[in-house]
């Protein structure tokens, strides 16, 4: 289960006719109550789809009672027609859930640029207000609905001993390089929170787990992360505790979102160690994951170090060039800026590659999720729009 195995949450996903292939294009998810709080992150790009837009307009009460998503179109430099699709779309919701328009979060995922169908949108609408459960199988329904390059959908769950659950479910196979929201994410719980609590503890999750997701260094125009509350439980749990289940929640998520990317064959974690703040461990960790000569190395089985070296240096980090440390998948194969270990050690045809870089200069650290870039991925990300 995932966004329904919270209680109080119903779920459904159909076809409307967006995708070309004939899937399902259209998820609805319905926050029964009691309590219809809710917290959202979006992305940081200053070219915000229309449903962001829309959305950030509808979070600034805190209160959600529903969420609509479609794949099949991004809804994004749409103009006035495509904002007016969004708006249409969440008045159709509250019509036939019989609550108010300003209380749905629109989103929207895939090619930008194109109109959305309306008259398509509205007709799945109404199809999946017909089909909302909460059983596994609307979930499943609703997280497959969102799909548009991914393979696999994406679901977690935290049930907690004392009653309370989390779950979720994500979309996203590329242009993981948001900030603070990575694709499509939602997350539902069943804990008695208030819209402030569950907003202190989404934005805590998020700053270590989606944001620390750099696939590709692309970031998308309609990323959003929103947490639904629906207090059901009637439990009310420790705010760190919560924080910290929601926190294994996104992170079993942004890790099935890296699992998934476009084309990869590796999966690769940068850990950056001994920094001078946590910031400084981010941004060097980041630019790493962001390198096309590393990625591209890696694609090939190469422990080429110093690919990770000239990408560290790019970084404002303080730190001595001559004096950092790099394994590769355990090996350390540079030690003060100078070869240590030959290459020859390095088994890099495993999909899990682990890059670790010690920089010698503090006492905090970060790690940084990325992947290889290979030919399936141009191939991939060169015909998407066909």
């Amino acid at each position: 289960m995932s966004v329904t195995a919270a209680a109080g949450f119903l779920a459904a996903g159909v076809p409307a006719g967006l995708k070309s292939t004939g899937r399902s294009d259209i998820a609805l998810i319905r926050n029964t109550g009691p309590l219809q709080n809710a917290a959202t992150v979006f992305t940081t790009n200053r070219c915000q789809a229309n449903p962001v837009l829309w959305s950030k307009e509808v979070i600034k009460d805190g209160t959600v009672a529903a969420i609509v998503l479609n794949s099949g179109g991004a809804n994004c430099y749409t103009g006035a027609q495509g904002f007016q699709t969004t708006h249409a779309t969440a008045e159709h919701v509250a019509e036939l859930l019989e609550i108010s328009a300003g209380d749905v979060l629109v989103c929207s995922t895939g090619l930008i640029g194109e109109q959305l169908d309306l008259g398509k949108v509205t007709a799945g609408v109404t199809d999946a207000s017909g089909r909302l459960a909460g059983t596994a199988a609307a979930g499943l329904a609703a997280a497959e609905a969102i799909m548009t390059t991914d393979t696999v959908a994406k679901q977690a769950v935290h049930a907690s001993q004392a009653g309370w659950t989390i779950g979720g479910m994500a979309k996203g196979a590329g242009m993981l390089a948001p900030g603070l929201a990575t694709m499509l994410v939602v997350i539902t719980t069943d804990a008695v929170l208030t819209s402030a609590e569950l907003d202190q503890a989404l934005r805590a999750a998020t700053s270590v787990t989606f944001d620390r997701l750099d696939s590709d260094g692309c970031m998308s125009t309609n990323d959003t992360v929103a947490l639904l509350g629906s207090g059901a439980s009637g439990v009310t749990p420790d705010l760190g505790e919560f924080t910290a289940a929601l926190t294994e929640v996104s992170q079993s998520l942004a890790v099935q979102l890296q699992g998934d990317a476009e084309g990869a064959s590796h999966d690769i974690a940068i850990h950056v160690e001994q920094a001078v703040s946590e910031a400084d461990a981010v941004e060097v960790g980041r630019a790493i994951a962001r390198n096309s000569l590393f990625k591209a190395a890696i694609f090939g089985n190469d422990p080429n170090w110093g690919r990770v070296l000239a990408a560290v240096g790019t970084t404002s980090a303080a730190f001595d060039p001559y004096d950092v440390d790099v394994w590769f998948n355990g090996i350390r194969v540079c030690a003060a800026g100078t070869p240590d270990q030959p290459r020859d050690l390095v088994d890099l045809t495993p999909r899990a590659v682990d890059i670790r870089v010690d920089l010698k200069a503090g006492g905090h650290a970060a790690t940084i999720l990325t992947n290889d870039l290979t030919h399936d991925y141009v191939h991939e990300n060169s015909a998407y729009s066909s």
